[in-house]
C-alpha cells in the first residue's frame, strides 16, 4: 500500500512540474545597443598650391596665369560620419608668380575663402573619402598691376586618415572657380576662368 501510494505521489508530482514547466518562458538577457556618436567640432592647419588661369580676357583677349603658395585654415563641424559642414580660408604667403601677359614674379596679396557641405565615405575605420560642394571666393591683388576677383560654385574630391586618436592628415584637390567672368579693377570681363588649389594639412578633432 505505502509503495502504491508513493508511486501515486510520483506521479502527481512529476505531472504537476510538467504542467507548470509549459508556463515558463526561457530568461533573454538584454544586451543594450551602442550608437557610436562620431559628432564633433575638428580645427586644422595645411599648405595650399594656388593656380588660377585667366584665358581669353576681354576685349584683348589676353592670357593671364597667377600662381601662389597659401596657408590653409580649416574649421567644421562633424554631424555624423557621413558628413560635415566646413570652413576654409586661404592666405597666401610669398610672392605670386604671374605667366602669359606681363609675366614676372610679382608681390601681392592672395586670399579666398570658401564654405562646403563635406560628404564622406568611411572606407575603415580610420580611412575616409569625401567630396566638397560649396561656395569659394577669392581675390589677387598684385602691387603696381591691379586686383583680380572671381567668386562662384566650388567643389572639390580628398581623403583624410586618422593617424592617432583625434587627429587627421587629409589631402585634396578644391576647383574653387570655373567661370566666364573675372572682376578686374572692379570692372567685369568676359574670360574662361579655371582656379584650384591642392591642399595638404592636419586635422584635429575635439
Amino acid at each position: 500500500m505505502k509503495k502504491i501510494t508513493l508511486s501515486l505521489v510520483s506521479v502527481m508530482v512529476l505531472s504537476g512540474l510538467s504542467y507548470a514547466g509549459g508556463d515558463i518562458e526561457p530568461v533573454v538577457e538584454e544586451v543594450p545597443v551602442v550608437v557610436e556618436d562620431n559628432s564633433a567640432f575638428y580645427v586644422g592647419i595645411g599648405y595650399g598650391y594656388f593656380d588660377q588661369q585667366n584665358d581669353n580676357i576681354a576685349p584683348t583677349g589676353d592670357n593671364v596665369e597667377f600662381e601662389a603658395n597659401s596657408i590653409l585654415l580649416q574649421a567644421g563641424y562633424q554631424y555624423n560620419q557621413y558628413v560635415a559642414l566646413e570652413g576654409r580660408y586661404w592666405i597666401g604667403v610669398g610672392d605670386i608668380d604671374q605667366s602669359g601677359y606681363n609675366a614676372g614674379t610679382r608681390s601681392g596679396d592672395f586670399d579666398a575663402w570658401g564654405l562646403y557641405v563635406k560628404p564622406m565615405y568611411p572606407v575603415t575605420n580610420d580611412f575616409d573619402i569625401y567630396a566638397l560642394l560649396g561656395y569659394a571666393d577669392n581675390t589677387i591683388d598684385i602691387d603696381n598691376s591691379g586686383s583680380w576677383e572671381t567668386d562662384g560654385f566650388s567643389w572639390g574630391i580628398g581623403a583624410q586618415y586618422e593617424v592617432m586618436d583625434n587627429i587627421l592628415i587629409f589631402a585634396d584637390y578644391v576647383s574653387m572657380a570655373s567661370e566666364d567672368t573675372i572682376s578686374v579693377n572692379g570692372i567685369d570681363r568676359d574670360a574662361d576662368i579655371d582656379l584650384y588649389t591642392i591642399n595638404v594639412g592636419v586635422s584635429y578633432k575635439f
